[in-house]
């Protein structure tokens, strides 16, 4: 007889489909679009539009949307990157096959004057390639979904993002030119540079590859030995896509680890952080941990408690180095569920039961609090975001199925692209 799901089943079977619904409701249908964040009036973002596409047959698999619904809005999604305007123009939609990080949820133009934007555009095509690998009917639809996510993967020009050096630049603007930053230490570039390397039209040479790995900074920190990254969302990004389980480049190789192992060890140090408290912050213990890029109450400068503090808004908060405010992110700790689900399940019950961050009408947890925040609110654990984030819900219902059942994974070693990039880059070994 088939066993009744276990408490820990039924809480994260609710978050993640209570979190789900940020897809369906905060998309628009005419174009695919998801909004950036939960604000009147808010652009798109690229990244939350890949995520989604890549939640989608999680929604199909999981009961929360038909198929056919699912074939609709990523037919439309796709239809609508391929025929966006590509050029030099300020309110183009994107370039040389990248897109801009933020685009108007109507009309699918630049927003902000902001970046075209290599890694949101990898996260796209990993959206793409994904839905390529779940919708496999000989249907005339789930057929173009496939022909489209290869013509879009197939335009990224890769070796023009390297603007003439070894590694990948974070992106361009029409009237300046490239940023002055590359991918630079170990990131979420890692996702970046096998979607580089796999590519049929514009691949990246091997030393692109090395040229990266040699901008890694190798850490003990609290008797772990890991490559370090300070946020957590750098240790789950590109895990969404790819299981590196038993799989290893040269450099992890070297040390005797692979990337997995690596984020595990990631985040224990995250968690013994927080144990340790050293800047004593309110709340942090072994079940209230987790920072990473993530909205916050700042900007502003307070005395609490006779201490001056700085508070920030949006930043990449880390452990141990920081900065650090005493927000903590609920969403980036679940991301972290298939690296260490005996010290995560303890941390979202408390998210869930003690501090009661679960939204009741939808949407899963609040995006961030921050309980040293003096703030007068209704909330017993001081400032709360009021927003939600598409690039923060795609990870919880990702990772969480990927725990349960590793879909994402599962469908991505399908992808010869990824498969070939992997190769490419020297990952050897378990199920390549």
């Amino acid at each position: 007889m088939p066993q009744p799901p276990s408490d820990d089943d039924a809480l994260l079977d609710r978050l993640q489909r209570k979190t789900f619904e940020y897809f369906l409701k905060e998309v628009n249908p005419l174009n695919g679009l998801v909004a950036d964040k939960t604000r009147d009036g808010w652009p798109a973002s690229t990244a939350a539009t890949g995520l989604a596409l890549a939640a989608y047959p999680v929604g199909v698999e999981r009961g929360l949307m038909t198929r056919d619904a699912a074939v609709t809005i990523t037919l439309t999604t796709l239809r609508f990157f391929r025929d966006s305007v590509q050029g030099t123009s300020p309110d183009a939609t994107g370039y040389k096959g990248f897109y801009y990080h933020f685009l108007d949820m109507i009309t699918g133009q630049r927003a902000w004057r902001c970046e075209l934007s290599t890694v949101d555009t990898g996260f796209l095509l990993a959206g793409a390639l994904t839905a390529a690998a779940y919708f496999e009917r000989d249907t005339q639809d789930e057929h173009q979904i496939r022909t489209l996510a290869d013509e879009l993967y197939r335009r990224a020009d890769w070796r023009w993002a390297q603007h003439g050096e070894a590694t990948l630049t974070h992106g361009y603007k029409p009237r300046t030119g490239f940023l002055k930053h590359r991918w630079k230490g170990y990131d979420e570039a890692l996702l970046l540079y096998v979607l580089a390397l796999g590519s049929p039209t514009y691949p990246l040479a091997d030393e692109s590859y090395s040229a990266w790995l040699s901008t890694y900074v190798w850490k003990n920190i609290y008797g772990y030995e890991f490559v370090y990254a300070g946020p957590l969302f750098i240790h789950q990004l590109s895990h969404i896509w790819i299981d590196f389980r038993g799989i290893q480049d040269v450099y992890m190789r070297d040390q005797g680890l692979d990337y997995f192992e690596n984020s595990r060890r990631a985040t224990y140090v995250q968690r013994e952080y927080a144990i340790r408290n050293p800047r004593e912050f309110a709340l942090y213990s072994k079940d209230c941990w987790g920072m990473t890029a993530s909205d916050g109450p700042g900007p502003a400068t307070l005395k609490v408690a006779g201490v001056e503090r700085k508070f920030f808004d949006y930043v990449a908060r880390g452990a141990p180095h920081g900065p650090d405010d005493g927000t903590i992110a609920p969403w980036a700790v679940v991301g972290s569920l298939p690296f260490a689900p005996e010290i995560v399940l303890p941390a979202v019950r408390y998210f869930t039961d003690q501090v009661k961050l679960e939204q009741p009408d939808s949407y899963g947890f609040k995006a961030t609090f921050n309980p040293t925040f003096p703030v007068a609110s209704d909330h017993d654990n001081g400032w709360v975001s009021p927003w939600n984030f598409g690039l923060n819900q795609g990870p919880i219902v990702l990772m969480i199925e990927n725990q349960r059942t590793g879909l994402i994974w599962r469908l991505m070693r399908q992808c010869p692209y990824i498969v070939q990039g992997l190769r490419r880059a020297g990952f050897r070994g378990g199920w390549l």
